[in-house]
């Protein structure tokens, strides 16, 4: 029996390796791509993120960093989305330069621009949901008062995040392996405990839960909110214990990973870097190349880690990635489920 009734992981979730040409091109993702990040791997350039809830014109992108706190700037990225791609604007070091730059571009599919969702305490001004994939979109206004907000996934979300879009901010992040009693940032911060974030309430099937914090929930500011449950062959979200080998741990997924990102979050413990790995620049063991979702540096080289038929295994000694007993949270999507109708087989690598 299939895990997952996806037939084919790249019609929800893709990796796409393009060279930057200067002048508009079309990124063919193999979906509709309503979230799209971006970013130049041989060029210290910002991360790029759009997402099709936030989008009105080429000319207003509303684009945001994941490595930055600045509120959405309106920089000209996408021209348009279609089924199967998206189109990119005209040059920009950061996402489609003229000099043959090497870029990686992720992106989900959701469902479009939405509409509003009336479930939470808070009515979202744009709600757009895969529930195959499990994954959503969620535009809101906050309150600055506890309150809940729809996601429209039918199932609990395992991991979310959230950036104020209306001024500067902290990205937050809430997580299932660690509790929605804590959070995470994409930077400066190492695993947080604050009931103002979450209001110390999980997820429900129909509702995420914001308390107080500016980072969720202040009062007049606009937020968008990404929320994945996990897909049983296509998606998991997790956590894992280092031990400081090269021989590292391994972690079970159930599926080929095409990407992994992962973040030490050892309760009291550093801050450390989030990892961000893919099977479409390294196509061979090991996974050498990964960048950094919390900084514009270049794309790192080192003995990773694997990617196997059913999940990964460090390589790397890095505190970033594999100190010895210290934990880590980890996003991962997959290339191919262990079993299931998908059309690429998840072989060994």
């Amino acid at each position: 029996m299939a895990y997952t009734t996806i037939n084919k992981s790249s019609d929800h979730f893709n990796t796409v390796l393009y060279t930057g040409s200067g002048s508009a091109q079309d990124i063919t993702t193999g979906h509709q791509p309503d979230l799209i990040w971006i970013k130049n791997r041989g060029y210290a350039d910002h991360h790029q993120l759009v997402d099709r809830v936030r989008w009105v014109s080429n000319s207003n992108s509303a684009q945001l960093s994941p490595n930055q706190t600045s509120a959405q700037g309106t920089k000209d990225i996408i021209n348009s989305f279609s089924s199967t791609a998206y189109n990119l604007e005209t040059g920009d070091r950061a996402y489609n330069s003229s000099d043959g730059d090497n870029f990686v571009s992720w992106s989900w599919k959701a469902n479009g621009a939405g509409s509003a969702n009336t479930d939470g305490s808070i009515n979202t001004t744009a709600t757009s949901v895969n529930t195959t994939a499990g994954f959503s979109i969620s535009k809101y206004t906050g309150t600055g008062s506890n309150a809940t907000v729809g996601h429209g996934l039918g199932t609990a979300p395992k991991w979310i995040i959230i950036k104020k879009t209306s001024g500067t901010e902290q990205w937050v992040i809430g997580e299932s392996a660690s509790g929605f009693t804590k959070n995470l940032h994409f930077l400066t911060a190492a695993l947080n405990t604050s009931s103002a974030v979450w209001n110390d309430t999980a997820p429900t099937s129909t509702v995420f839960s914001v308390g107080t914090n500016s980072g969720t929930n202040s009062s007049g500011e606009t937020y968008i909110a990404y929320c994945w449950s996990e897909i049983i062959g296509f998606s998991k979200f997790g956590s894992y214990v280092g031990n400081g080998s090269t021989d590292g741990s391994f972690i079970y997924t159930g599926f080929k990973p095409a990407f992994v990102m992962l973040k030490y979050a050892s309760p009291g413990g550093g801050v450390g870097n989030w990892g961000m790995h893919n099977a479409k620049v390294d196509v061979d063991n090991p996974v050498q190349k990964g960048l950094i979702a919390n900084s514009n540096a270049v794309e790192d080289t080192h003995d990773f880690m694997d990617f196997f038929s059913n999940g990964f295994k460090l390589r790397s000694t890095s505190s970033n990635r594999n100190e010895n007993g210290s934990t880590y949270v980890y996003m991962a999507f997959a290339e191919a489920p262990l079993v299931g109708s998908n059309n690429i087989p998840a072989t060994a690598r």
